[in-house]
């Protein structure tokens, strides 16, 4: 589970260094070191750093759920967070027959939330007694902690995870679907606590040691025998049951959430979501009724659906300021439909660079924006992040003057040296210390900027930075990015203050340029 996180997460690009020294000059500029032909010096520049609103909202369909989140989390800074998750099932054959006479015995959703697999806690019971023909056995359970966000150890470290069915139609699987909306669902089909452990339970036989029953790490919750007796076995032939269409308009689907308002967040894999019905029935000819196992199809192909929702009320973020066209002090970033970053270029900055370029002969060898972490707002047990994403934003004029768009890309800086050995668009520093900081290699942007021949104000004041929480995603050949579009960003649980244009802070935000001159 951890390594297919990893998988989904991680970026190539000689990967996501982290130092704890000053960062060499990139490959754009360290040529002009070569045989002392320049000094370096590097400088400090004001930027302009707000916060941009998402409206606590952003695409959370199958398409960019790599992972399902569950659970509440409150802290000061950003106030609460609640996940929920839906998700659609199917049956893995339509107009099943059960055999004569079926009676359901269990129901159980199980699922699998990321855990810490080298914290392994062992239990035998060599005195179990298998319920279904009450069997001498054995029964082991391994335990392993979930991977948990927030505050592990509130009420015990309990979460109460309720299943209930949807009654609203949750569209097709390709359909655009946001993390604000709330799907309609009414009855319970089953509630457990969740202790913040998972477990994966083999039972043997004492006679023969044969196995009587397996199960992969995950927590399972029992669902409601009655209502799936109802709800699928009695409706054997019936049109319910005959074609995909037809079913999930019929059974619409499950919710996953929690009552809690406050603890932690878990998260698993929608494509490892299982529903599974044992049961029992009479085949052709028999006298008597064999056990069964009906599983559904609840992982890829079906609808599954992020829901996020958020309270700021006595937050440090319900009182920040948002956009300020000077920069905002506080910067307060958050994935899953929180606050994004916005970074502008002065014009007293690009003006001083032009200056610089071309009266002195100056040349940009490396051009980093520096961004600390508050130590004052964020000084939490919370880890901070490892990796952010930054994208480059313009407005396009030209293409259709009466229509003007905002475009979006990599920076400059990713897309030329995307082959370079090494190179890292972030890096990030003291990540065990209080601040830590963060550098963003802009140097190819900076440079197409201060060395164009356009020249005016007009050419660069639509032109910003965006960042983000969360990672860019491979591709399906793992050897490429996916695209700008696709990051971690729409299931990431990190956020983080830092300081922003605060002309009072030693630590605010800054654009650091080495440059150099014969």
């Amino acid at each position: 589970m951890k390594k297919a996180f990893t998988i989904l997460s991680m970026v190539i690009f000689g990967g996501m260094l982290v130092y704890n020294c000053e960062p060499d000059p990139d490959s754009l500029g360290e040529q002009l070191f070569l045989d002392g032909a320049t000094e370096g010096h590097e400088v400090p520049y004001d930027v302009i750093a707000y916060n941009i609103d998402n409206n606590d909202s952003i695409r959370s369909d199958a398409s960019k759920l790599g992972l399902a989140t569950l659970g509440a989390f409150t802290e000061s800074q950003f106030g609460m967070q609640k996940a929920a998750y839906y998700t659609q099932l199917r049956l893995p054959a339509y107009d099943p027959d059960f055999g004569g006479s079926a009676e359901v015995d269990s129901v159980v959703l199980v699922i699998k939330p990321l855990y810490a697999s080298d914290s392994l806690t062992t239990t035998t019971d060599e005195n179990y007694i298998y319920p279904d023909g009450s069997v001498p056995a054995k029964k082991i359970i391994n335990r392993y902690p979930a991977t948990k966000y927030g505050r592990t150890k509130l009420n015990g470290g309990n979460l109460t995870v309720n299943v209930q069915e949807v009654t609203e139609f949750l569209n097709g699987y390709t359909d655009i679907a946001y993390s604000n909306k709330a799907y309609l669902a009414n009855q319970l089909l089953g509630s457990k606590v969740f202790n913040g452990y998972v477990n994966s339970v083999a039972i043997t036989k004492d006679s023969d040691n044969s196995s009587l029953f397996t199960s992969d790490v995950g927590f399972r919750i029992p669902l409601s025998a009655t209502f799936f007796k109802s709800k699928i076995i009695d409706k054997k032939g019936q049109p319910e049951l005959k074609d995909v269409s037809n079913f999930i308009r019929y059974f619409r689907g499950l919710k996953i959430s929690v009552t809690d308002m406050d603890g932690y967040l878990v998260q698993f894999s929608p494509s490892t979501v299982e529903l599974i019905m044992y049961y029992k029935s009479l085949d052709t000819g028999a006298t008597a009724k064999t056990q069964k196992k009906y599983a559904f199809s609840v992982g890829n192909g079906n609808v599954h659906v992020g829901n996020y929702v958020y309270d700021r009320s006595d937050s440090a973020l319900e009182t920040a300021s948002t956009g300020n066209p000077t920069g905002d002090t506080k910067l307060f970033a958050q994935a899953m439909g929180g606050n994004s970053i916005g970074i502008k270029f002065p014009v007293a900055t690009i003006e001083a660079l032009k200056t610089l370029y071309q009266k002195n002969k100056a040349a940009i060898i490396s051009a980093k924006i520096r961004m600390y972490t508050d130590k004052d707002a964020w000084k939490s047990h919370l880890k901070k992040p490892t990796i952010l994403t930054i994208v480059q934003k313009d407005i396009d004029r030209k293409t259709d003057p009466s229509n003007p768009k905002e475009t979006t890309n990599f920076t400059n800086d990713l897309l030329a040296l995307v082959t370079t050995p090494n190179f890292a668009y972030i890096k990030a520093y003291d990540l065990d210390k209080n601040p830590a900081y963060y550098d963003f290699t802009v140097t190819q942007s900076l440079k197409d900027i201060v060395e164009s021949p356009e020249s005016g104000v007009e050419y660069y004041k639509d032109k910003y930075f965006k960042i983000d929480m969360g990672n860019f995603l491979q591709s399906s050949t793992g050897s490429t990015l996916a695209g700008y579009q696709f990051t971690s960003r729409n299931f990431s649980l990190d956020r983080a203050v830092f300081i922003g244009s605060d002309t009072g802070n030693s630590d605010k935000i800054q654009l650091r340029v080495t440059y150099g001159t014969k």
